[in-house]
């Protein structure tokens, strides 16, 4: 398979040929809306009607073309209908749909291929359909290890949209009760590094690591039951705008649950299997997880994702009653293993490396050049923008926010607001230019933006 196999269908693009959402999109969505409800603030803001896509390439019913910034929210990383990966789940769909947990061929390769490409002893396996039911399992599956019921988790991550995965996250957003009305027992939420808007601060204002470090250690005392079972967090916060911790906090907090024998729950759903530059972002500071999760991109848009520990914790995966129903059939198994050999074949991490540093590099010129772009961050495919009022203020500018997501869309740019926050994840194939074209599409509209509110 060619590695250009999608510049083809991307040559023309953005190719905006009606004002979106155009007439068809408006009368679709609202017939969908008679009976589809609980939208994402994605849709709301910009309520178009895809019907296709390819590579980095979108279309909507209207015909309007778009560069795709999203991955389907950090979904299809490989491109869409990428040729590989669509053959495997028709071959698979062909021929065995399931068989419940019973092994397989596809599914033999594609436990070997795991065990090949995960760091250290990260051998017990088991798959799932959604990223919450694999986040639900490793938590039964941490429980099982320690023998202790407790769970450790940071403010702004997201694990999920079930019972024990929502506990470990925000509960009410805004005016919006989103998973109340109370956390689960044994579930406890602490601050979380943010370089940009740090809790914890030296006297020069930079973020200060070990003091979170000690609120972590008194809140363990005097906040919980003292059984902690795992640390749970996202490596990179995606809900949260793509914020990553300051390098040395993963090595220190590996140290801190060594010390006191708590588990280190990796949650990789978003952002394991390369969209940082490594299979498992957390590789990026030399850290190994006790614990961790994939999915989102697992499967390049199938249902498919996993939920791992180490080899010498493997015998947690027999007293939890791991199955499930629909994890690790033949298709989504095929469409896993398919993925993971893209990866490798058409050097994709090496390109996430290449291209993330172009990325960074634009970012960082068009937070110098713009007074409503408070901060960039990201490492590799996963980025933000962070507007903000004015930057020695740093309050967040939520309807700048809408506005440069909605006319960065209408310009024929598909990607992901997160309020003030601007987030981004293209596809792993991007090079760099179509990644300049996605940023320069995000900058004309934040320019138009300041101009509407006297920036400039």
């Amino acid at each position: 398979m060619a590695k250009d196999w999608w510049k083809a269908s991307a040559r023309d693009i953005p190719r905006i040929v009606v004002e979106p959402p155009g007439p068809k999109s408006r009368t679709m969505h609202a017939s969908a809306c008679r009976y589809f409800h609980g939208l994402s603030s994605q849709v709301k803001l910009f309520p178009v009607c895809f019907e296709q896509g390819h590579g980095i390439t979108l279309t909507d019913v209207d015909g309007n073309r778009y560069l795709d910034f999203s991955s389907g929210i950090y979904v299809t990383s490989l491109g869409h209908a990428h040729p590989k990966i669509s053959e495997a789940v028709a071959h698979w769909a062909k021929r065995l749909m399931n068989c419940h947990d019973f092994t397989t061929p596809v599914k033999d390769e594609l436990l070997s291929k795991m065990a090949a490409i995960l760091p250290g002893r990260l051998h017990a396996i088991q798959f799932y359909s959604d990223g919450t039911a694999a986040v639900e399992a490793a938590l039964r599956a941490a429980r099982a290890i320690t023998g202790r019921h407790e769970f450790l988790s940071c403010f702004r991550d997201f694990h999920g949209k079930t019972m024990a995965a929502v506990s470990c996250a925000q509960m009410s957003r805004g005016d919006v009760l989103a998973y109340g009305p109370t956390r689960a027992p044994g579930f406890y939420m602490v601050p979380r590094p943010d370089p940009y808007r740090p809790t914890f601060a030296k006297p020069d204002g930079t973020i200060d690591t070990d003091a979170y470090l000690r609120f972590y250690d008194a809140f363990i005392r005097e906040g919980t039951a003292g059984n902690v079972a795992a640390f749970v967090l996202e490596p990179a916060q995606g809900w949260g705008g793509s914020i990553f911790p300051p390098e040395d906090f993963f090595p220190k907090l590996r140290a801190f649950c060594d010390q006191r024998k708590i588990l280190l729950y990796a949650d990789e759903v978003l952002t394991g299997m390369g969209r940082t530059g490594e299979w498992l972002c957390l590789s990026h500071w030399n850290v190994l997880p006790d614990v961790v999760t994939f999915g989102k991109s697992f499967g390049n848009g199938f249902p498919v994702t996993a939920m791992v520990v180490s080899e010498e914790n493997a015998g947690a995966l027999e007293k939890i009653s791991a199955s499930s129903s629909y994890g690790g059939n033949p298709m989504a198994c095929a469409a896993a293993l398919a993925s993971l050999e893209v990866i490798e074949e058409e050097e994709l991490l090496e390109n996430v490396r290449r291209v993330g540093g172009y990325f960074a590099k634009r970012l960082q010129a068009m937070k110098q050049a713009h007074p409503i772009v408070g901060d960039v961050k990201g490492k590799g495919f996963l980025l933000g923008i962070e507007l903000v009022k004015d930057k020695a203020g740093k309050e967040p500018f939520e309807e700048a926010g809408q506005l440069v997501y909605q006319k960065a869309f209408r310009k024929g740019l598909a990607w992901i607001p997160a309020g003030h926050i601007l987030r981004m994840s293209p596809p792993l194939i991007m090079d760099e230019k179509y990644a300049g074209l996605g940023l320069d599409l995000i900058e004309e509209s934040i320019a138009e933006v300041e101009k509407q509110f006297g920036y400039r």
